[in-house]
């Protein structure tokens, strides 16, 4: 079973900017306790993707249509929560493959134009504002519904 990991801008720099609203768990630390989760699972296999470029992101989830196996995804689109069309419709065209959303922040208790997430509705869930523990959490509800 493979997971796809996506984060997208400016979450490589996770643990030095703005800490005081995403703490100082590095992108390293954070994909350490993925690999350590997956670890319990027998047969999960994780692929990490951080860009801050719309396109590559865009380019890796179309790849699951074309020709890589991937049964599920997490997915930090960032700042791409709020601006972009064309990551919400690459999640929607592969559907088929469950996708949950993460935010290290509460979205919802932030500027106004954060409020609304593009790409959830494509996406079977999300998890908001519960540290870079979300991911983790967002991780076993996946494995969970993929029957992990």
């Amino acid at each position: 079973m493979k997971i796809l990991v996506i984060n997208g801008p400016n979450l490589g720099l996770l643990g030095v900017r703005e800490p005081d609203i995403y703490g100082r768990t590095t992108l390293k630390d954070v994909e350490n306790e993925l690999l350590a989760v997956a670890a319990e699972y027998a047969d999960c296999e994780l692929e990490f993707l951080q860009s801050n470029h719309e396109g590559v992101i865009v380019d890796r989830l179309n790849s699951i249509l074309v020709d890589d196996a991937v049964d599920g995804i997490v997915i930090n689109p960032a700042a791409y929560t709020h601006t972009s069309v064309a990551i919400a419709d690459a999640l929607r065209a592969c559907s088929k493959v469950p996708a949950i959303e993460v935010h290290i922040s509460n979205i919802s208790s932030r500027e106004s134009f954060r409020h609304e997430s593009l790409t959830a509705p494509a996406c079977v869930g999300m998890i908001a504002g519960l540290g870079t523990d979300g991911y983790s959490f967002a991780l076993r509800a996946l494995l969970k519904r993929l029957g992990k």
